[in-house]
């Protein structure tokens, strides 16, 4: 049997996955930020032995610290996933590293080819290219890279939950309509990360980019209102602003779509249509009642 290890289990995309990965059978060493420092090379070089794939979940996710902290989001997104390509190298396993949208710089009218060129306009973004950069010059044979974005899930905070939160507190909520994305739940984000690691290790799944997100596009103002129709609230309690209204630190993509022919290369069809996993998501009682109980 093979064993995998995750980093970053802690995290809402890594408790689903650990879960998702126990579910099919497959033996995983789960690891959490206190339990292993990916930016730490020689802790690094101790925990992949023994391991057949890697799968990195740990990262730097606060994009608007990142503007005045570079140098620390990209010793976590760059140089601790240069670590961890090093160490599968030398031990003769394989990386799926995840990566984002955020390398882009959102002009584009038309989804991003997962061959598109990269030109991020924040420090997260920057810190994200650094990392992926590492794993196709140290890794080139047997190194995956999966852009995702707009995740939401049972475990942390994240837009969903907000909005939802916010309709107990306030009759109406205003949100953007000028950053176009695909809201991806992490459950099938996972579900599709175990699928491409067991097609790495069976040699079906070139080496590469992968873009890891929902079929289909919206805007953070109609995903806020599917997720009050899911829940049967009024979407006419969500009203369309700007992000002029919301300045923050920095600066996001007005458009971060993302094409999905990788996936074909590696005998799998791209994820479902956003609106699709939303509702499903929001009708899967383990999420609402995580939402309940988790801080």
């Amino acid at each position: 049997m093979t064993q995998w290890l995750v980093t970053g289990a802690g995290g809402m995309l890594g408790r689903d996955l650990v879960e998702r990965i126990r579910a099919a059978g497959i033996g995983v060493t789960a690891l959490t930020r206190p339990q292993l420092d990916i930016t730490d090379a020689d802790a690094v070089r101790a925990a992949v032995p023994g391991h057949d794939l890697v799968i990195n979940a740990a990262a730097w996710t606060n994009v608007d610290a990142a503007e005045t902290a570079e140098a620390d989001a990209t010793a976590v997104n760059g140089h601790g996933v240069a670590n961890l390509a090093r160490a599968c190298a030398q031990a003769g396993a394989r990386l799926v590293t995840i990566s984002t949208d955020y390398v882009f710089d959102g002009t584009a009218s038309d989804p991003y080819p997962e061959d598109a060129p990269t030109s991020p306009i924040n420090a997260y973004g920057r810190s994200k290219l650094v990392g992926e950069q590492a794993v196709r010059d140290l890794l080139p044979e047997a190194g995956y890279i999966v852009r995702t974005a707009w995740l939401y899930g049972a475990h942390g905070a994240n837009f969903v939950r907000t909005v939802l939160r916010l309709a107990e507190q306030r009759e109406t909520i205003d949100v953007v309509t000028d950053q176009v994305g695909q809201p991806t739940w992490t459950r099938h984000l996972a579900e599709r990360l175990v699928e491409l690691g067991r097609a790495a290790l069976a040699g079906s799944a070139p080496p590469g980019i992968y873009h890891g997100t929902a079929s289909g596009a919206t805007s953070w103002y109609g995903l806020a209102r599917a997720a009050f129709a899911a829940t049967g609230l009024d979407p006419d309690r969500v009203r369309p602003t700007t992000s002029a209204a919301f300045p923050r630190p920095a600066r996001r993509p007005a458009y971060s779509v993302l094409r999905h022919d990788a996936w074909s290369h590696a005998g799998l069809s791209p994820m479902p249509d956003w609106h699709d996993m939303l509702t499903q998501a929001l009708a899967d009682p383990d999420l609402i009642a995580s939402w309940k109980t988790d801080p």
